[in-house]
Parts: C-alpha cells; structure tokens; sequence
C-alpha cells in the first residue's frame, strides 16, 4: 500500500490544536511538508516543532482567521509563491456557536458560511491549478457526523456543514478526472477542547455534570469509547495518500459507529 507523501506539501487549516494538529502530525509522519494555519502564532508554531522531519522537510505555518476568506487567500498566495505547489487542502475550522437554530442572528450564519464555506472555496479557486499540473491533489474537509443526522442545538453547525458537503461533492464530479479527489471526514465524539465546549453547555442547559453527559454520550457509541484525535487525523491522511486515489466524493463518518445513517 502506497502511503507515501514525500514530495507532498499539505496545507491544513484549524491546525493549532484538535483534529487539525492531529491531522498535521499524520501527515508528517507519511512524508508530506506541512504549513499549518490559523490565528494563534504560539500554538502553531509549538504544533511545528512537533511534526516529524525524517524526510528532512521544513514545515512552516501562516497566521490567518478563516472567518476572513479574502485574507487567507491572499497569505496563502503569498506562500505559492515559495512553495509553488500545495499538493494537498484540508480545509477546518473551529465550530461556530451552538444554541436554537430559530434564535440564530442571520449574522451569525454569515460569518460561519464564510468561515467554513466561502474559505474553503477560495482555497480551492487557489490550489487546485497547481494540482493539476502535478496531476495529484487532494482536497479533504472536516465538517461533522451532522452532515448525516442533524445534532439537536448545532442549528448553525448543521446548516452550514451540510453545505459544505455538498460544495465538496459538487466539486468532486467536476475536478476528479484529473486525479484530485475532494472528500469529507465526519468527526463523531471525539476528546477534544471542542467537544468538552459541547458538553459543557449541554451539561449547564440540563442542570447536570460533565462526566454524566460524556457517560450518556458514550452510551450512544458502539465502540464504547470517546474518539482520539489521532485516529481521526490517521483517516484524513489516509485519504490524502495515493492508496486513496479511487476513493472521491465521499462522507466519511470517523465516530466509533455512533452516527445511525448509513
């Protein structure tokens, strides 16, 4: 199996911590040059110094708020022209707040289709040329297991995710045939700062503690367990291989077998 990603250069985005780091890391390990991007400086550059270099590469990383699609472009066209290529896009970024979705200010649903849509998007505009001409690309998002199933009280999360994957599946028909594949990895109950957001909130709206929601959420999941970022960022980078080649288009729920839908 061809896991190799020497001579890759990946770019990934929400890398500072969570499944974007993860994701960071996984790549390293197969080979792929990593530039890590988003808005904390001295978290990126700590997720840096902890990426493997056994194939001597020289990660680096862009300091940009996906909530500012123009602004992202550009730092990122300001890197092709020093890196030339960018073989491989994950696109992620932090969720946006939870709560009803009928209290939602239209405002709010602005600023995550720009974070999460109108960003990757532009990013795509950017990077899949390159792609083409090296006749390898990869384009994976991270949305969420609500692309499937909608999650009670993510009314902003599941509109915008939903989205996305369609934006992904679209642009998976339209670009395949010249070897770039665009797929979707599902995060389920995965133990991360965000997900401890999520039961926080949910444990202070129902009077109760942390440790009862995460027992009754783990309930829900055949795997009897809380996913690790690791294993999550181990799916992305597979994707992202050349053993993934004829995989496109696709919805991959990472979630232990909790999410109900096919």
């Amino acid at each position: 199996m061809n896991l190799d990603l020497s001579n890759k250069t990946a770019l990934v985005c929400g890398a500072s911590q969570g499944l974007g780091a993860a994701v960071a890391k996984e790549l390293a390990l197969l080979g792929a040059t990593v530039i890590v991007l988003a808005r904390n400086e001295d978290k990126l550059k700590k997720v840096v110094e902890l990426l493997d270099v056994s194939k001597k590469q020289r990660h680096s990383y862009i300091v940009a708020d996906t909530s500012k699609p123009q602004d992202v472009q550009e730092k990122v066209k300001q890197q092709l022209t020093k890196t030339n290529i960018i073989h491989i896009l994950v696109n992620n970024t932090g969720g946006p707040p939870s709560g009803p979705l009928l209290d939602t200010p239209a405002e709010e649903l602005e600023l995550a289709f720009d974070a999460h849509l109108v960003t990757s998007h532009l990013l795509a505009q950017t990077l899949v040329p390159g792609m083409r001409k090296a006749e390898f690309g990869r384009i994976v998002n991270i949305v969420s297991t609500s692309v499937k199933q909608p999650i009670n009280g993510l009314g902003i999360s599941n509109t915008v995710r939903a989205a996305v994957a369609n934006w992904a599946k679209t642009l998976a028909n339209e670009i395949g045939h010249f070897g770039i594949t665009v797929n979707n990895v599902l995060p389920g109950f995965t133990n991360t700062d965000r997900l401890a957001y999520l039961f926080g909130k949910q444990a202070e709206a129902n009077d109760t503690s942390v440790e009862e929601i995460t027992h009754k959420s783990i309930l829900q999941i055949p795997a009897g367990r809380l996913g690790e970022a690791s294993e999550f960022g181990a799916a992305v980078a597979f994707l992202c291989s050349p053993a993934a080649s004829y995989i496109n288009g696709v919805n991959l729920p990472v979630d232990g077998g909790r999410t109900g839908t096919l």
